[in-house]
């Protein structure tokens, strides 16, 4: 016999093995279905976070504690967040200094965006403040996202890309704050959010003023008409 088919003879069938593929092939299926679940929400926990931050930080000199609280709670799903994305869905995790650094650039990363979008979002509310908040949170975006890109050198802050965020930022603030000393000069202009500080009673003064000219006499408030016509009831009398 020869060599090939004393081989054949020797080697028994090896049923289980579509099994076991199969039951690969369901294993991989499910994995892929929880980290589908995974980075969704780390993904929507990113955009989250940042939404609380940007708010709080627009308004937080209206309600500290308030908006102190909401800007924590936002910084702790963009944390989540990154954990989830940078730490358990990735195939190398890094090693502790490395997890800090991580960790420490999100959470700055985190309120540079919050500056950025809550500057632009409320910039007809809060001119003045959201003309620093934007070039603030160009900087500080782009400064956290440098240390947190783990294939950038740090250096990078001070290339020419760095310089060129740090002019645009520079421009954005002169703009910005022009316009807003554009529109805080104009009747009505910002601070829409009926707070204190705005002045919510002038639209009401016209009406207030001219209600003394109603009621000179407070013996007959509401009546002017028979007073007017008293006059020419006593002049028929004196007739007879």
């Amino acid at each position: 016999m020869p060599p090939a088919q004393l081989l054949d003879a020797h080697t028994p069938p090896t049923p289980g093995l579509p099994a076991a593929g199969r039951a690969a092939r369901r294993k991989a299926q499910s994995s892929r279905k929880r980290s589908l679940a995974a980075r969704y929400l780390g993904y929507v926990g990113y955009f989250v976070g940042a939404g609380l931050i940007s708010g709080a930080v627009v308004h937080h000199p209206f309600d500290p504690d308030r908006y102190t609280r909401i800007a924590t709670y936002g910084a702790l799903v963009f944390l989540a967040a990154t954990v989830l994305n940078e730490f358990l869905l990735t195939r190398e995790r890094p090693g502790l200094p490395r997890m800090l650094i991580v960790i420490g650039s999100s959470l700055l990363l985190s309120f540079g965006i919050g500056m950025l979008s809550g500057g632009l979002q409320h910039f007809d509310d809060f001119p003045i403040r959201g003309a620093v908040l934007v070039p603030a949170g160009i900087v500080v975006s782009f400064i956290a996202y440098v240390i947190k890109d783990a294939d950038t050198p740090t250096r990078r802050i001070f290339s020419v890309l760095g310089l060129t965020v740090v002019a645009v930022a520079a421009l954005a603030f002169f703009g910005l704050r022009e316009v807003a000393a554009s529109m805080e000069s104009t009747p009505g202009g910002g601070h829409s959010h009926g707070t204190g500080e705005e002045p919510a009673a002038d639209d009401h003064t016209p009406t207030t003023t001219s209600s003394p000219a109603t009621t000179p006499v407070p013996g007959i408030s509401g009546m002017p008409n028979p007073a007017s016509t008293s006059p020419a009831h006593n002049d028929g009398h004196a007739d007879h």
